[in-house]
């Protein structure tokens, strides 16, 4: 089994590690990206998220949707779906000693497609963009997983 001070030294998974740091920091962001925009346009989903601003009735009026949230909600939404697929399949990838340059250009190809993904769903751009970053990150995904289970299938 290996220690965690082979694993530091495992140049993979170091850059496995910087990438999905920075991926996950920005599912972070997304979340409280969604949070913010929910108290600047006084948007709940909840009715006891509205209790600060009125009650019973008056409260009510602020259990809605607003396009805007919405946008910012489905984005942290497809984060969730199509990072935590990366975040495994990376991790076993990374740890099944594949080349250092085909990982970073995988990493760097997910990382750059999830952040170019967001802005084309919060501009909005049209499409294909938002559709072609979705299928480069998914790509990546599955070449990952094809990789891991053409050298390591038992």
């Amino acid at each position: 089994m290996a220690s965690l001070s082979q694993l530091m030294e495992n140049e993979v998974f170091m850059a496995f590690a910087s990438y999905t740091t920075i991926v996950l920091s920005k599912m972070m962001f997304m979340s409280t990206a969604t949070a913010f925009y929910r108290l600047t346009r006084k948007v709940f989903a909840n009715p006891e998220d509205c209790v600060g601003f009125g009650k019973g009735e008056n409260a009510k009026k602020y259990l809605r949707t607003d396009d805007r949230v919405e946008r910012v909600r489905r984005a942290h939404l497809n984060d969730l779906e199509n990072i935590v697929p990366f975040l495994g399949i990376g991790l076993l990838y990374s740890l099944s000693g594949p080349d250092l340059s085909t990982a970073i250009l995988h990493f760097r190809l997910f990382v750059g497609a999830r952040i170019y993904h967001t802005i084309a769903y919060l501009t909005p751009l049209p499409q294909p963009n938002r559709a072609l970053a979705f299928f480069i990150g998914y790509g990546v995904t599955l070449s990952m997983a094809y990789r891991l289970l053409k050298s390591k299938l038992y």
